[in-house]
């Protein structure tokens, strides 16, 4: 008997069928519900996008995603941050690993500018990017936030990596900030400019490659 309630004691709880989800089960359901998201606003856009949609593909109730999201614009405004969040791992981690290995600079940014490249090229990233400036007008706070916690927060983990460097004498630049503007500009200004028509990789590698030196020639310290 004792060794039967030891096992009952230490045996993972059951969810009641119709209970509340686990912590667990929720985390699942709302990743599943983001990427379902996602997806539809990626294929059909953002107005051809419907709450039924995405509740109906993602197998989730209608009320459980209205509790979860005011409006379709409060779900898409979860799928920008999510594609965000995505966008800046590269550069924190390119920080990090600065910070506790130091290569050299012309090794971290080529690796760091090969990272954001295939990120910004992606589908997801070049129609989500592609909606939301169809949005900006109708919804300013949700280009706001795009480019609050997208742009500027990106520029600014760029912008400590740059000091890091600067800080070692590898690199010189007055303002960080600007340098690393400057640097997001040179390897992504051009990624959507060619009316949905796909650049060849060899093209957009070269471009890429001079993008990095042409940063490199203008704050390598003389």
């Amino acid at each position: 008997m004792a060794k039967e309630a030891t096992m009952a004691a230490t045996r993972p709880a059951r969810r009641a069928s119709g209970g509340r989800p686990t912590r667990e089960e929720a985390a699942r359901r709302d990743a599943r519900l983001l990427d379902v998201a996602t997806k539809l606003f990626m294929e059909r856009g953002f107005d051809c996008t419907s709450i039924d949609a995405v509740a109906e593909t993602a197998g989730i109730s209608k009320p459980t995603v209205y509790a979860r999201y005011r409006d379709k614009r409060d779900l898409f405004t979860a799928v920008l941050r999510a594609t965000i969040q995505r966008w800046l791992a590269p550069l924190s981690a390119a920080a990090e690993a600065a910070r506790v290995n130091p290569r050299s600079v012309e090794t971290t940014l080529h690796d760091l500018s090969r990272h954001l490249l295939a990120h910004a090229t992606t589908p997801e990233v070049v129609m989500l990017r592609r909606t939301l400036a169809a949005q900006a007008v109708q919804f300013p706070e949700v280009a706001k936030l795009g480019y609050e916690e997208g742009w500027l927060r990106g520029v600014r983990a760029v912008a400590i990596l740059l000091q890091q460097f600067a800080d070692r004498g590898q690199i010189k630049v007055d303002d960080p900030a600007i340098a690393a503007d400057l640097f997001l500009s040179l390897v992504l200004g051009n990624t959507d400019k060619h009316h949905g028509i796909a650049t060849r990789p060899k093209i957009q590698e070269q471009r890429r490659e001079a993008a990095v030196k042409l940063f490199l020639n203008g704050v390598r310290p003389r």
